[in-house]
């Protein structure tokens, strides 16, 4: 498994291109991941909110994972995602998913019942995820609200000390993040999860990160993370500033963004899947401009 052995690691939210029919096109996303093996993306994560998950069933994204583990040759390593609250079905597919390809699995924090009728928490729930998972496991938290945090730093620590699990995404939720380094196991890496905050994941000990930009900048990513390692936040915080307009941008208009992003730079990343609109001419030009701020196009 080619994961590196130095940090920081960027992985991204991989995209799914499209043909004409809105049928998932294996021989473009094999040439978009031939053409990231050239950048400084360290991996490609799978089945996620990237790769518009919700549109596609389990046979498509299957067959995602083993396009990608193929196109890779070796170069890379593929993390497929899994966001099922049932700990049974999430070790059903990190099997499935090794058997595709797959060398790690990112699977979401499930969030807590309603009502008060859970009969197991996030920790029983990860005991049988890492046991049964016959590859490492990243552990990821984002919960519905992000004042609403889906396990206790202290569980988080339980989590993350298993056997088997490899990193922890932290969510949005600044304040309740920043008490996780106190907590999380030593060896765990800890990533940031979002283009606009590396250089405040990087201040309270980020050596990571997975997100959406990273698609588009993984270098400028890997440099900030790079940079506020080496305690070099003036620096870091320069090209950090450089890439928030287009990283608002994203998460503001969604996966549409990040394919009209890649379009633009080159990849044939398509259109989203129906029934998601592409973006206007005027959205893709303030992105145009975005990325001319950060370097990503020459002005």
């Amino acid at each position: 498994m080619p994961v590196p052995d130095t940090d920081p690691i960027v992985v991204a939210p991989t995209p799914m291109p499209l043909r004409a029919d809105d049928s998932l096109d294996h021989d473009k996303l094999a040439r978009n991941i031939e053409r990231w093996l050239d950048t400084e993306l360290s991996g490609f994560v799978v089945v996620t909110y990237g790769g518009e998950e919700l549109h596609f069933g389990e046979a498509d994204k299957l067959a995602s994972v083993k396009t990608v583990a193929q196109a890779h040759n070796g170069e890379k390593f593929v993390i497929a995602g899994i966001d099922s609250p049932s700990p049974t079905e999430a070790v059903r597919l990190s099997n499935l998913y090794a058997e595709a390809g797959a060398d790690m699995v990112r699977v979401r924090i499930p969030g807590a019942a309603r009502g008060g009728r859970a009969s197991r928490g996030p920790v029983e729930y990860y005991e049988e995820v890492t046991k049964g998972s016959p590859v490492p496991v990243v552990v990821i938290h984002q919960p519905r609200s992000s004042l609403e945090p889906d396990a206790t730093p202290q569980q988080v620590g339980e989590i993350t000390a298993m056997d088997n699990v490899f990193a922890y995404i932290i969510s949005l939720n600044y304040r309740w993040e920043a008490r996780i380094p106190h907590f999380i196991a030593p060896g765990v890496k800890l990533w940031t999860c979002n283009g606009s905050i590396v250089l405040p994941g990087g201040l309270f000990g980020a050596n990571g990160g997975c997100m959406f930009f990273a698609n588009w900048g993984p270098g400028l990513v890997k440099r900030v993370l790079e940079l506020s390692m080496d305690g070099k936040f003036e620096e870091a915080n320069r090209i950090q500033q450089s890439m928030t307009h287009a990283d608002f941008l994203g998460m503001s208009w969604g996966t549409a963004t990040l394919k009209a992003g890649l379009n633009m730079l080159g990849y044939e990343a398509t259109v989203p899947r129906k029934p998601t609109l592409p973006l206007t001419a005027e959205q893709e030009a303030e992105l145009r401009e975005a990325f001319v701020e950060c370097g990503l196009l020459e002005g």
